[in-house]
């Protein structure tokens, strides 16, 4: 086992529940696409992990997965660098969650601080069932079926990390050294708020898609909420309360940043003006990704030949690891 430990190995995944926006790219995907160039990483849609919370619609989780992967290749993931696949293509993933449930004390999965919370926040679905609970050990299955070492993930995502940390601990334990600890790599996710200055989800509303048409960000940015004190044009503007200036610390350059404070406060720009700038910034950084996504869409095959490829690399790991986890528990 020393030479996997020494490795980097990335894994991480993501949920599809619908087209990406602007949160997932600066939270999580601007991360990844640095992280292809200098470790062997493996990036895959979490269709099972969706269920969890959209088992009453598995029609939207097919749909939304090849979106996801479409924006994935838009925004830049390269299959040439990085293996690019799909959860349930990979029967291992069940395999393993099955056997590390054997072992895994009902008490340590309650105990994650997301579980109520997210209860407690989609409390008009019904989560009492044992995949929603048991999310958390299919993650760690996740990670360790590609011998994950390192798991990009926001503060939030921390004790889920350690969860799985444990859960290897004690089947090393039990089994002998078979399976890989993984270790948190936190990653700064800026804030990014949505439209209303809530935080930008599907649900809410709220959202700038990657894939959305200029004239659809032209509309949205209109409705941004700004400072709701400056009532009249001439009113000076405190620009840390706008959602505009927000999405400025992201988009735009220094100079400009500190010029639209300033401007905001002595009242010299106009919030109209301000998201007329705001709407040509956004769809000149969006411009690209449109582009490749029209291009991957006149294409089908290709989106179809990275599928199968990503699930060949990922298959051929993921068996390797199972011949192991089988030995090691003498199952044959």
């Amino acid at each position: 086992m020393k030479n996997l430990k020494e490795k980097i190995q990335i894994v991480s995944g993501m949920r599809p529940t619908g087209k990406l926006h602007l949160g997932h790219y600066h939270g999580v995907l601007k991360n990844w696409i640095r992280l292809q160039e200098d470790h062997d990483c493996f990036f895959f849609v979490a269709d099972w992990h969706a269920l969890t919370t959209e088992y009453e619609h598995p029609d939207v989780i097919q749909e939304s997965t090849r979106d996801v992967l479409l924006d994935w290749l838009s925004v830049g993931l390269d299959p040439k660098k990085v293996t690019i696949f799909i959860q349930s293509h990979v029967k291992e993933h069940a395999e393993l969650h099955v056997l590390l449930s054997m072992i895994t004390p009902l008490g340590w999965l309650e105990r994650v601080p997301s579980y109520k919370e997210m209860k407690q926040e989609l409390a008009s679905k019904d989560l009492s069932t044992y995949g929603f609970l048991g999310y958390p050990l299919l993650q760690a299955a996740d990670v360790a079926l590609y011998n994950g070492n390192r798991v990009p993930v926001g503060i939030d995502q921390v004790p889920h990390i350690e969860l799985a940390r444990e859960i290897v601990r004690r089947f090393n334990h039990l089994y002998g050294d078979t399976l890989v600890e993984a270790q948190s790599l936190l990653t700064e996710s800026p804030k990014f708020l949505g439209l209303d200055r809530r935080k930008m989800s599907k649900s809410y509303n709220n959202s700038i898609y990657l894939s959305d048409s200029a004239d659809e960000v032209q509309k949205k940015i209109k409705t941004a909420i700004t400072d709701p004190a400056r009532i009249r044009r001439e009113d000076r503007g405190n620009p840390d309360v706008c959602v505009v200036y927000d999405y400025h610390k992201l988009h735009s350059s220094a100079e400009e940043i500190d010029r639209v404070a300033t401007e905001c406060r002595s009242a010299k720009l106009g919030c109209v003006d301000d998201k007329k700038r705001m709407t040509e910034i956004i769809n000149a950084f969006l411009d690209p990704f449109r582009k490749k996504r029209e291009d991957f869409l006149k294409h089908p095959d290709y989106l179809n030949e990275v599928i199968q490829k990503g699930r060949t690399r990922a298959s051929e790991l993921a068996c390797q690891t199972m011949e192991r986890v089988r030995k090691a528990m003498k199952l044959f």
